[in-house]
C-alpha cells in the first residue's frame, strides 16, 4: 500500500503548468510554478514546517507549547497543519485588510485569530507585527516564528522550490518572477538557482505603497514611499532579514487595480483560480515582456488559492466598488445581449405605414427593417416617416415600399464596438447582425450610446 504517515508529507512537488492564452504576446517559454496542490493550498506551508522543526531541533518549541505568529494567512495555515500534527497551540495576528475566508479557514483549522488594524506603522502596538511579540512575551511555553526575520524561511526554499524548479525545466529556466513578502520564497529559490547558473534573472514584485523597489534601487528605506494598500501577500513597510537584495536583479510594482484585474483573468482565460499575489506577479511579467527573448524559459511562482479571496477579487461588487472592475471587450453579441429573447420587429413592402407608426409606438422604436419573406429589403425610420407626414401623405393609404430606405447592414458578431461605431450616423442610424442561434437583431444609436456609457 502506498499512503503519508501525515498530511505534512504532501508538501512539496507542486506541478509546473505552461500559460497558453494571457502570455501569448510574449515570445517566451512561460511556466506557472502552482503552489496551490501544498495540502495547506498555498507555498507557505514549506517555510511553515521548516521554521517549526528548526525551533523543535534547537529546544525553542517544547511539547504543549504555543505557536504565536503574525500572518497573512497563508503561513497561518501552515503553521496549522504543523501544529495538529505535533500537538501544538496557535495563535495567529493578522491585519483587518487581510480577506475574511483566511480568517476563516485559520478558525476553522483550530487557530485562534486576533485581527488587527492595518493602516499603523510596524512599531505601532496595535500592529499585527507587534502584537505577536508581547503575546510571545506573555504565555508561557510560547515560540514566535516571525518569519520576516526567521532564515529558516528562505532556507526552506533553498532546500525545496530552487531544485525543484531547476529539476523540472531541466536546468532551462533563465528568469524567476516572485512576488515579494517575507522574501523568503525569492532569496531561498533564487539562491540556489544562481548557484546553478549566475545569469538566471530574478524578478521581485512589488506593489505601490511598499518599500522594496526604491530601497533595492537606491538604498535608502523611504517611510514616503508607505501608504495603506489593498494587494494581499506582497510589498511591506520593513525590511525583513528574509530579503536578499543582492539576489535579485530587479524589482516590478504593480498597481492594486491591476493587479485585482490580472488574477480574475487567470481564472478566467487560464483556469488558475489563484490569490492576488499570482495576479501581481503576471501583470508585472507582462509588463517587462519586452526584456524576453524567444528562448528564454519563465517560472512565475503563485503562491495561494483564489478560495481565500472569493469575497474580495472574486466578487464582483467589492471589485466594482473599488472602481477595478474590468471593462469586458464590447462587441455585436454583447450589444444585443441586453435584448434577451425578444424578437426583432418588421415590416413588410405592402403594410401600411399607419401600421408600422403604431409598431413605433407600441414598441418605442425608431427603426424597422423591412422583409420581404427571409429577405431584408429596405428599412423604415422615424424621420423617413416624418418626412412623409409633412409632406400631406395619408398614412392610412400609403404603403411602406413606397417610403422606405436601403436595407440596414449586416455586421459580423464579433465587431468590435468601434467598427459598429464606425457605421452607424445619421443616415445609417442601425446595423443588423445575427445571434449564435442565427436569429437577427437590430444595433441602434441607443445601444451605442448605453454601452459608451457604462
Amino acid at each position: 500500500m502506498k499512503y503519508y504517515e501525515n498530511i505534512l508529507e504532501t508538501i512539496g512537488n507542486t506541478p509546473l503548468v505552461k500559460f497558453n492564452k494571457i502570455t501569448k504576446d510574449i515570445p517566451a517559454l512561460c511556466l506557472a510554478k502552482v503552489e496551490t496542490f501544498n495540502p495547506g493550498h498555498s507555498i507557505k506551508d514549506r517555510m511553515a514546517v521548516k521554521m517549526v522543526e528548526d525551533a523543535e531541533k534547537a529546544g525553542l518549541l517544547k511539547p504543549g507549547g504555543t505557536i504565536i505568529e503574525g500572518t497573512s494567512g497563508n503561513t497561518g495555515m501552515g503553521l496549522a497543519l504543523a501544529a495538529i500534527v505535533k500537538g501544538y497551540k496557535l495563535i495567529c495576528t493578522l491585519a483587518d485588510k487581510q480577506s475574511k475566508e483566511k480568517m476563516d479557514i485559520l478558525r476553522a483549522m483550530g487557530a485562534e485569530v486576533i485581527v488587527c488594524p492595518t493602516n499603523v506603522s510596524s512599531d505601532d502596538s496595535r500592529s499585527y507585527y507587534s502584537v505577536a511579540k508581547r503575546l510571545n512575551e506573555e504565555i508561557p511555553n510560547s515560540f514566535y516564528p516571525n518569519q520576516y526575520d526567521n532564515l529558516s524561511n528562505r532556507t526552506a526554499h533553498y532546500e525545496q522550490t530552487g531544485p525543484e524548479i531547476w529539476e523540472q525545466t531541466d536546468g532551462k529556466i533563465t528568469h524567476l518572477v516572485v512576488g515579494v513578502g517575507t522574501g523568503g520564497t525569492i532569496s531561498g529559490t533564487a539562491k540556489y538557482l544562481k548557484e546553478k547558473n549566475p545569469n538566471i534573472k530574478i524578478w521581485g514584485i512589488d506593489t505601490y505603497g511598499s518599500v522594496f523597489k526604491k530601497y533595492h534601487e537606491t538604498g535608502e528605506f523611504d517611510e514616503n514611499e508607505i501608504y495603506s494598500y489593498i494587494t494581499e501577500g506582497i510589498g511591506e513597510d520593513i525590511l525583513p532579514k528574509n530579503v536578499d537584495f543582492d539576489l535579485i536583479d530587479h524589482f516590478e510594482k504593480v498597481t492594486d487595480k491591476d493587479g485585482v484585474i490580472m488574477t480574475r483573468r487567470l481564472a478566467r482565460e487560464e483556469g488558475f483560480f489563484m490569490g492576488n499575489s499570482a495576479g501581481s506577479a503576471v501583470a508585472g511579467l507582462l509588463q517587462l515582456k519586452d526584456r524576453l527573448k524567444k528562448d528564454d524559459v519563465v517560472v512565475v511562482i503563485f503562491h495561494d488559492h483564489g478560495s481565500r479571496y472569493v469575497g474580495k477579487m472574486f466578487n464582483d461588487d467589492w471589485v466594482r466598488d473599488r472602481g477595478f472592475m474590468e471593462k469586458d471587450k464590447v462587441n455585436a453579441i454583447s450589444l444585443i445581449r441586453q435584448h434577451g429573447t425578444k424578437k426583432l420587429i418588421t415590416a413588410n413592402p405592402n403594410d401600411g405605414l399607419q401600421e408600422v407608426m403604431s409598431k413605433m409606438t407600441q414598441y418605442n422604436i425608431s427603426q424597422v427593417p423591412v422583409m420581404d419573406g427571409d429577405d431584408i429589403v429596405g428599412s423604415v425610420k422615424d424621420n423617413d416617416l416624418y418626412s412623409a407626414l409633412r409632406n400631406g401623405t395619408d398614412a392610412a393609404k400609403a404603403k411602406v415600399k413606397d417610403y422606405m430606405s436601403e436595407p440596414y447592414e449586416f455586421v459580423d458578431a464579433n465587431a468590435s464596438l468601434e467598427e459598429i461605431a464606425s457605421k452607424i450616423d445619421k443616415q445609417n442610424p442601425a446595423v443588423l447582425v445575427k445571434n449564435r442561434a442565427g436569429e437577427t437583431h437590430i444595433i441602434t444609436i441607443h445601444d451605442i450610446i448605453e454601452a459608451l456609457n457604462n
